[in-house]
């Protein structure tokens, strides 16, 4: 995760784009990627639109991370340490079903 973080860091900084990547415009980037990602989907079969759009897919499902991790930069949040605790949190409220 680190290696990921500081490409898209230095990217970002290379640029000077930090100023104008505030909370809010970082958070509706996401949703508006993840939108871009439902596209490949609408009106099809899961298989057809993989089988269609695998290569759009990896593209935006890469630019909804890009955004994520300049978010989780801009409030200084560890994503790999909010994802371990959140799935610690997950295992709680679902329990692996025996049987």
């Amino acid at each position: 995760m680190d290696k990921i973080r500081q490409t898209i860091l230095n990217f970002r900084d290379e640029r000077n784009w930090k100023p104008y990547h505030n909370e809010k415009d970082l958070a509706i980037s996401i949703s508006l990627e993840a939108n871009e990602l439902l596209e490949n989907f609408q009106w099809k079969s899961s298989e057809e639109a993989v089988g269609d759009s695998k290569q759009n897919i990896k593209e935006e499902m890469a630019d909804i991370l890009i955004y994520l991790v300049q978010l989780a930069d801009k409030l200084d949040i560890d994503l790999e340490e909010e994802v371990l605790e959140k799935m610690k949190k997950n295992a709680l409220k679902y329990p692996v079903q025996e049987g």
